[in-house]
Formats: structure tokens, C-alpha cells, sequence
């Protein structure tokens, strides 16, 4: 058999193609080439359409009707090049076959085949060389998002072919062509800058600029009744579309919305050295949007309320709104310039964006320790993964990207910028950006891999990147540091690190650390190390006095499972509130809370140190930090009877802290954390005074989002009033797109249990999980801990969705529901529904049980804690 005939059959044998019917009558029949049938985009058939198709560009139409229950018909020319004809030429569009239309070929009906996700056009139908295909469609709607009067696109991993007929992968970009017809009283955003309005009919033709190319899963356009602002900085003009009604909230955050996006764009095009790839800059705020931003080019859409944010915002919530923005930004140059080449390497456009938005949010905000900042935005996140049965390496094998979605999660976005942050480390500044150059430079407008981005690395150092690699990023999870310390007549006579692979396979972490010897009544000493074996010693500090503790990562550079020795842990958790350095306080907290993980600390011990450091810090990061996991140790870790004895304490303590918190900021982050622990009556009594306007908080203005939050926190309390309180809430919602939310959310919040039920037995539908965001904050009070119990009974039918959930869903959502649905629990019966789940389904995709293994880790560890 000749080399093209096999290819044909295996290309065949991918897509499953077994050609039971024609569209037309003189279809060219093609023999079924097997019986291995995969819908979705495989591997080998993404990469014969790259080797075969090239100048590739798209002409789209769409006819958006006013109702959203009607169809949207549309219209995409492909034109493009065929080196060679040794296949069918395969379309992606996961729609039913009656839903593509027609197909013509240079203007004249050809024959096509849909099957199996897929448009199938015979080779007969195709010449080498220049081929214009026209395809007539009926859209699919859940990646468009529709709602009664906008939607907009989602695309990204795979979801573009569920809209429309296209080549759908990362490596096969092209120009795009946009029309959108629309109803006279909507307007549009898309990739393209506007070209035209025809507004010479009832409904109203928006007609866009050819876009550069660019990859299918960053097409984008967002329709409908929208408010446009526009600014202008540094001589460019950049439009923000939006919902918000509220005028105030509009004026508060639009001069800092538009700001820190030029900051962002200067910042880039300096470090760079490439002026903004794509012309225009336009970017919208979405409500319900499924992540906090997307990074489609010259058209970012953000989720609006990280956006919008309230007057009294806290630093963090500040900050996280400007580490958005420069993330999504610095796509345009890393994902948008320069595209992976498979969704195997999607982390790699992520890492970069998170780091570069680490480095660009700095300037805007130089009254913050960034270091610190950086410690807590990643470190935790990633810990929460890494520590895990469920732990997966930064860059995985994708052989379709239909499981493209399963990639993402805290490793791609926290574990991965701290990565990049050592190999910056490794290489120095200087040299490290001059890399990124030189691979920006090689590869703009089209596709790179990770070994070409380490290749261009490489002439800036004398490091094995390859082998820093292997451990790095193609392998899971995180060494084990301990100290190993020997004292002599109170002088140390040695302090060494070793380092062991947690799972016993001799891997070996490259990476450097500084180390903090504590002392009570002196100054601590610092020690700088390379860790590249399995043992460190640090000769500098034999003769030194014996520390009353040894901090392995002090200075929060290192990254894993640094263990503490039982002298260290107690001298912490008496003495740690004394230590002066912000940092320092963060990384020995972070150690600690590994402890208590592992058994070694008490959970109401680290309560206790919590409410003692609260009572003197005054980094409102680490207050966030603590008052977080102050929460999740009170709800998760704590025994029923020992939160009831120390809730009143605790209470009390964050009220008080509450009302001597010298900043609004402050005293916000205080509330948050007063509203999310407080259970007994008394506070229950308070927190409803602060609702009802009876209990006034000096210098601390309520938002609408604030006095939603407290309605909501009372209700899931089970005060006697619920109802009405959450009435008189709905009636202050003026936003039409916020009433909704609220209205959703509401059944999960009911005190009649059998409304409770009957609104998770919705969510089995998928036209009612449409609205994510809304979902996972129904589950979440729906499985509150204090209604455990009887939410019990739901864990087994969510994980029996599980698989259903990410083919419908966006790429957060599996994780998300996972977590919204087991973070109340911390029972051996709910852990063993879990466990029980997981010995029944063996079969269960590899990274969606990597994804519930990570979700369920906290209540493993729970439910072991709770039998202690």
C-alpha cells in the first residue's frame, strides 16, 4: 500500500468516518476505513491538515435574530491552499448534519458528508493549490452564550466548532472577515476594527476590518445592548463596552479601568520591543462571564464585577483587578502574537502572561511588597494542587482537544510563573528578557513550542535548561525540604537541607533558596542556597548560637513542602505574630498550614495563632491570607462541637478588629471575613443590624454586592426571617443582569430543603448551568457546612454528571462544580461517597480523576482530622 493510501486510512480511522449518507445525490462514496471513531480534533489529524493547508483566510456571516429562542444562520467562505490531495479535506462543526445547510466549492454545489462532529468533503471535490469552500450553517448557541438581549463568544479551547463549520486548531491560523447582522437597537464589538455600519434597513449590518492571523479559539464578537466608553491614552483610542447601570460605579472605576490597560500596553511594548500586534484595543465587561478575562485580540472580555469594583474595595481586590488586566494584555504578545502550536503548550502562553502581569501591575501600586504579593497570588494556589493525589506536570500530553479544557487549573496559572520566575533566576534579567525577545521575534504571527522557547533561552546561559526541565515542568508535584540541624553546646555545629522525592522516583528540584535562623531576643541571620542535590550544607552557619527555629524558605523563593522540626513549629506558633518582616510572617504562616495538613498542628492551635497575628498585623495582604484560611480551618478542620465552643471567641475578635481597622479597605476585609465565620445568634443579630442599616460601621460604606452578601450569608444561617430579608434584597437590586443572579442563586438558599432539592435536580439540564458563575455560588451554599448533612445526598449524583459537565461546560467548570460541591464537607461519610466513586469508575478520563482527586483532597484530609 502506497503511502498516501495509508495516510487517507488513518486520517479516516481518526475522525471515524463511515459514509451512510449524501447531501447530495452524486456524493463520492468513501470507504469506511475502520471501526475507531473519534470525534473532537486528534492529534494526527490537526497535524496532517497543518502540513497540507496553508494561507488560510475566512469570510463570516451571521444573521443574529432579536430573540434568542430563534436560529442564527450564517455563511463562512474558506479560502485556502492544498499542497497536496491525499485525503478527504475535514471541517470541524459539532452540530447535528442538519445543520449544515450546504457546501459549495468555487461557487458550485459539492457533495460533503457530516458525521461525527465533523463536514467531510471527498478528494474528488478538491484541486491542489487555491480552493474557496462556502459553507451555509445553522450556528450552534453555547459557545455563542445567548442571552435575551446580547451575547458573545467563547471559544477557547475547542469550542469555536461548536458554533461554526472551521478548521479548529491553534496551529492553522488565519485572517477573518467578520459580518454581523443585528437588531437596529444592538451594537457589536469583534476582533476587527469597525469598518462599517449599514444602518439603511430595519436591522442593522456591522461590517469589520480583516483581522491579522489569528487562531480560531480567539475569534471573537460580543452583541447587544451595550454602553460604549472611550478614552484615549498615550494616542491610542480604546472603547469599553458594558452593562453597568449603576452611573456612580461607572464613574468611580472607569479612569482606572482604562489606565491600567495603558500602563499594561507601554509596559509591554517596552519590554518587548514590539509595538501592539493587532491595531485597535477594544474590551468589554460581561456579566456571568465564565472566567475573570479572556485574552481575544484587540476584543478582551472581562467577567464585569472584577471590573466594577465597589467603593471600599480591598487592596487585594484592587490588585487582583490590575493583575487581570495586564494578564489578559500580555496575551496580545504571548497567545495572540505568538501562538502554542498544540494545547499541549497552552500553559505556556498562561505562564507568561501571569508572569509578565506580576512584573507590570508593580509600578502602579509602590506602596506594595510585590514579593509578598507574589508569594500569596501563587503559592497557596499551587500548593493546593501539588499536594494532591491529583497533582498533574505543567505540560501534558493532549492527543484531542476535545480534553484541552481538563489542562487548566492552578498549576498552568500559579505553579508555572514560579517556575519561570527561578528560570529568570537562573539566567538573570538581563539575559531572560532578551530570550523572550529573540523568541517573540522568531515566531510572530504564527506558532512556537516550549523547546523553541528554551532554545531561544539557551544562548543566554550555561544551565542544562533541558534537564531543569524535565523535572520542572514534565513531571508533578513538589520536593520534600527538611533541616537537619546539629547543636553543640548551643553553637550550631552543622545545618543542612535535604530534599527527598515524595513519591520515591529520586527526582531531584534545581532551585534556589534563602534560609532564616530565628531568634527570640536577637536579629535572625540569612543564608543563601542553591539546592541542586539531594543535600545542602550551609557551612556559614556552623558557630553560629542554636536558632530557636530554621525557616528552609524564608525568603519565599523556594517552592515545595518544606518541613518544620518539632522545635520550629513550637517556637512558631508562639512567637511568629513577633517576627518584623511581612514576608517572612507569610512564608512561616504557609508552613504551618502544611503542618496542620499533615497532622503535626492542631487545626484550633493555628486558629488560635491566627486570631493572635490578626491582633498585630498590619500587611493587609497577609490579613486577607489569614482571615481566609481563618474561615476555612473554622467551616473545614474544626469538629462540630469545637467550632461552636470557639465561633463566639472568634467572633468577637473580628468585630473588634472590624471597628479599629484604621482604613475602609481594611475594615471591608474585616466584614468579609465577620459575615463568612459568624453562626451564633448573637453575630447573626449583628450581621442582620448591618443589613438592615441599624448597626452602622464607622467610615464604611456598604455596596450593593456587600448587603447581597450579608442577605445571602443569613439566609444559609437559617435565620427566621430569611425570606423576607431576601425579598427586601431583591427589591435594592437595581441591575437587571445582578436581579438575575440573585433570583437563580435563591432556591440553593431556601430553608425548606425540599426547594433545595428540587433546584439541584435542575442543574442535570444543561440549559440550566448556562451561567456558570451562577451555578457554582448556588452549590456553594446549597452544600454550606452547616446544611452538610442534608446535602450529603447530592455528592454522589454531581460526580455522576462529572463527565457530562466537561463536555458541556467551559474549561473551569468541572473543577469548579467539583470543588462548589464537596468544599462544605469534611465527614468520613462524605469522603467515603467520594472514595467509593472513584474504586467504582476505574475508568474515568486520567486528568477529570486527576481534577476530583485534587477537589477532594481537603476533605480526605478532613475526614482523617475528624477520626483523631
Amino acid at each position: 500500500m502506497g503511502r498516501n493510501r495509508l495516510l487517507l486510512g488513518s486520517i479516516l480511522a481518526l475522525v471515524g468516518i463511515h459514509m451512510t449518507s449524501c447531501a447530495t445525490p452524486d456524493t463520492q462514496h468513501i470507504p469506511d476505513a475502520g471501526s475507531m471513531r473519534e470525534p473532537g480534533v486528534p492529534l494526527a489529524l490537526a497535524e496532517h491538515r497543518a502540513e497540507t493547508i496553508s494561507d488560510l483566510r475566512y469570510d463570516l456571516e451571521l444573521s443574529i435574530p432579536e430573540a434568542r429562542e430563534e436560529a442564527i444562520r450564517g455563511r463562512i467562505i474558506a479560502t485556502l491552499e492544498l499542497s497536496t490531495i491525499n485525503s478527504p479535506l475535514i471541517f470541524d462543526f459539532a452540530q447535528p448534519a442538519e445543520q449544515v445547510l450546504s457546501v459549495k466549492i468555487g461557487g458550485q454545489p459539492a457533495s460533503f458528508e457530516a458525521t461525527l462532529e465533523h463536514i467531510v468533503i471527498p478528494q474528488a471535490e478538491l484541486q491542489t493549490g487555491r480552493n474557496e469552500i462556502t459553507i451555509e450553517f445553522v450556528a450552534g448557541d453555547s459557545s455563542l452564550n445567548r442571552n435575551d438581549d446580547f451575547l458573545y463568544t467563547l471559544f477557547v479551547p475547542d469550542r469555536a466548532r461548536v458554533a461554526l463549520p472551521l478548521f479548529d486548531q491553534p496551529d492553522l491560523k488565519a485572517t477573518f472577515d467578520v459580518t454581523l447582522e443585528l437588531p437596529a437597537d444592538w451594537t457589536a464589538v469583534a476582533n476587527g476594527a469597525l469598518l462599517k455600519v449599514d444602518d439603511s434597513t430595519q436591522r442593522h449590518t456591522y461590517r469589520f476590518v480583516s483581522t491579522e492571523p489569528i487562531a480560531t479559539y480567539v475569534l471573537a464578537f460580543a452583541a447587544g445592548r451595550f454602553e460604549i466608553e472611550t478614552a484615549e491614552r498615550d494616542g491610542r483610542t480604546m472603547r469599553f463596552l458594558h452593562r453597568e447601570t449603576d452611573p456612580e460605579k461607572v464613574a468611580r472605576n472607569l479612569d482606572a479601568i482604562f489606565d491600567l490597560h495603558a500602563a499594561a500596553l507601554s509596559w509591554l511594548e517596552d519590554y518587548t520591543g514590539i509595538n501592539h500586534p493587532f491595531g485597535k484595543f477594544d474590551f468589554a465587561a460581561i456579566p456571568a462571564f465564565q472566567y475573570g478575562g479572556m485574552e481575544h485580540p484587540s476584543a478582551i472580555f472581562y467577567r464585569a464585577r472584577t471590573l466594577f469594583l465597589d467603593e471600599d474595595a480591598t487592596q487585594d481586590q484592587l490588585l487582583r483587578r490590575a493583575s487581570l488586566i495586564a494578564h489578559e494584555t500580555a496575551h496580545m504578545w504571548f497567545g495572540n502574537l505568538v501562538t502554542m502550536k498544540w494545547f499541549d503548550d497552552v500553559w505556556l502562553k498562561e505562564v507568561m502572561a501571569n508572569f509578565m502581569a506580576a512584573k507590570i501591575v508593580n509600578p502602579s501600586f509602590p506602596d506594595v511588597d510585590h514579593e509578598l504579593r507574589f508569594l500569596l497570588a501563587h503559592y497557596p494556589s499551587a500548593y493546593e494542587v501539588d499536594r494532591t493525589a491529583g497533582a498533574n506536570p505543567i505540560r501534558q500530553r493532549l492527543e484531542n482537544l476535545n480534553q484541552a479544557g481538563s489542562l487548566y487549573g492552578a498549576i498552568i496559572y500559579q505553579k508555572a510563573p514560579i517556575v519561570m520566575r527561578h528560570l529568570e533566576l537562573l539566567m538573570g534579567e538581563s539575559s531572560f528578557r532578551e530570550g523572550i525577545r529573540t523568541y517573540l521575534d522568531a515566531h510572530r504571527y504564527g506558532n512556537a513550542t516550549w523547546p523553541d522557547l528554551i532554545a531561544a533561552m539557551a544562548a543566554g546561559t550555561d544551565e542544562n535548561l533541558s534537564a531543569w526541565s524535565d523535572v520542572w515542568v514534565h513531571t508533578a508535584g513538589r520536593p520534600t525540604i527538611a533541616v537537619e540541624l546539629d547543636v553543640q553546646e548551643g553553637r550550631v555545629a552543622s545545618l543542612s537541607l535535604r530534599q527527598t522525592d515524595p513519591t520515591g522516583q529520586g527526582r531531584l528540584w534545581s532551585q534556589p533558596l534563602r534560609v532564616y535562623l530565628g531568634y527570640e531576643s536577637t536579629p535572625g541571620r540569612w543564608i543563601d542556597a542553591y539546592l541542586k542535590t539531594d543535600r545542602f550544607d550551609l557551612a556559614e552557619a556552623a558557630g553560629l548560637p542554636a536558632p530557636d527555629f530554621v525557616l528552609a524558605n524564608g525568603g519565599g523563593i523556594g517552592y515545595g513542602r518544606f518541613d518544620l522540626d518539632e522545635a520550629s513549629r513550637e517556637a512558631l506558633l508562639e512567637h511568629l505574630p513577633n517576627l518584623d518582616d511581612n514576608r517572612l510572617r507569610a512564608v512561616a504562616w504557609l508552613s504551618l498550614w502544611d503542618a496542620m495538613l499533615e497532622g503535626q498542628v492542631a487545626p484550633r492551635r493555628l486558629i488560635d495563632l491566627a486570631t493572635r497575628m490578626l491582633d498585630t498585623e498590619r500587611d493587609e495582604l497577609n490579613i486577607q491570607r489569614l482571615l481566609n484560611d481563618l474561615s476555612t480551618a473554622t467551616w473545614r478542620y474544626l469538629s462540630h462541637d469545637q467550632r461552636v465552643e470557639l465561633t463566639p471567641h472568634l467572633e468577637a475578635t473580628l468585630w473588634r478588629l472590624l471597628q479599629d481597622a484604621p482604613q475602609a479597605r481594611i475594615k471591608s476585609a474585616y466584614l468579609g471575613g465577620y459575615r463568612r465565620i459568624a453562626s451564633s445568634s448573637e453575630a447573626l443579630k449583628q450581621l442582620r443590624g448591618v443589613w438592615a442599616g441599624d448597626v452602622v460601621i464607622t467610615d464604611l460604606t456598604l455596596s450593593e454586592n456587600d448587603l447581597t452578601a450579608i442577605a445571602q450569608e443569613l439566609a444559609s444561617r437559617g435565620v427566621a426571617d430569611a425570606e423576607e430579608i431576601l425579598d427586601q434584597q431583591l427589591e435594592r437590586i437595581t441591575n437587571p443582569d445582578r436581579r438575575s443572579r440573585f433570583e437563580f442563586v435563591r432556591p440553593a438558599l431556601s430553608a425548606d430543603q425540599t426547594i433545595r432539592d428540587q433546584f439541584f435536580a435542575s442543574l442535570s439540564d444543561a440549559a440550566n448551568r448556562e451561567h456558570e458563575p451562577w451555578v457554582l455560588e448556588a452549590l456553594e451554599f446549597l452544600h454550606h457546612p452547616l446544611r452538610a448533612d442534608s446535602a450529603r445526598q447530592h455528592i454522589q449524583p454531581s460526580l455522576e454528571l462529572l463527565e457530562e459537565i466537561r463536555r458541556t461546560g467551559d474549561i473551569f467548570f468541572p473543577l469548579g462544580w467539583l470543588e462548589a460541591t464537596l468544599g462544605g464537607h469534611s465527614s468520613r461519610r462524605a469522603a467515603d461517597i467520594v472514595q467509593q466513586f472513584l474504586d467504582q469508575h476505574p475508568d474515568l478520563p486520567p486528568r477529570l480523576r486527576g481534577k476530583l482527586l485534587q477537589a477532594a483532597d481537603p476533605l480526605f484530609r478532613a475526614s482523617k482530622l475528624e477520626l483523631q
